[in-house]
């Protein structure tokens, strides 16, 4: 395997994984997007290469991102002895991460790393939601596009809010039965300590207007409940 430059920083609260090189680079999956646990239930989060892990000079660690916090290591795979709370289950090409009695507060991002020739390589992460993440002040708005944007664009943005949340909550998009899934998305802090989330979509002008329908679903738990929120182009008489 080259060796490849790599560079990973914090801005923002936000973290950064920068890599480049030449000749072939390891790549980590976490197919994982969201992972839904009750509460003192055990979370497995998944992590998968092509190339070999915890071979040579490669080491296997896992990161966490809470909310409001910059990523930390939590888990580092090789040797692996202390298993009170997280334990690293390795297999020739993978790499679980075991979160034993999960509790709301191990709710984040996870992120599964590989340490190569001194430089780290990370997967694109895994959302674990414990418990519910819905309380007595949540509710979700579908908002359309603005009338001015009809007339001033070729592209319109719907915007999902979910609102009085205590945890991240998984956002998807239905268009017209074509589900996208959301990862990336805006982030706020309320007044009360609670969280606000926006997710949005971009899309032209014609497919607005197409009379297609236009949803936002929201999950907040494993239980598979599911609140909707629907939204389609009117033509004014």
């Amino acid at each position: 395997m080259a060796e490849r430059n790599s560079m990973t920083f914090y801005y923002n609260n936000t973290i950064y994984f920068i890599s480049s090189g030449l000749g072939a680079q390891l790549s980590l999956y976490q197919t994982q997007r969201f992972l839904f646990v009750e509460i003192s239930a055990t979370a497995k989060i998944h992590c998968s290469s092509k190339e070999k892990l915890e071979a040579g000079s490669t080491s296997v660690y896992w990161y966490s991102r809470k909310r409001g916090e910059v990523p930390i290591c939590i888990k580092k795979c090789l040797n692996d002895q202390n298993v009170s709370k997280f334990a690293c289950k390795p297999e020739t090409y993978s790499s679980t991460l075991e979160i034993y009695n999960a509790q709301q507060s191990d709710s984040g991002n996870y992120y599964c790393a590989v340490k190569s020739h001194g430089y780290l390589t990370f997967g694109d992460g895994s959302t674990l939601i414990v418990g519910d993440s819905y309380i007595a002040s949540s509710w979700v708005f579908l908002l359309p596009p603005s009338a001015h944007s009809l007339v001033s664009t070729g592209m319109v943005d719907l915007a999902c809010i979910v609102h009085g949340i205590s945890n991240p909550v998984q956002i998807s998009w239905n268009v017209s039965e074509d589900w996208q899934e959301q990862r990336l998305m805006q982030s706020l802090n309320s007044k009360d300590g609670s969280l606000m989330l926006i997710s949005h979509i971009s899309i032209p002008r014609d497919t607005w207007t197409s009379a297609k329908t236009f949803t936002c679903e929201v999950k907040f738990n494993s239980s598979g409940n599911k609140v909707k929120k629907s939204a389609s182009y009117i033509e004014c008489e």
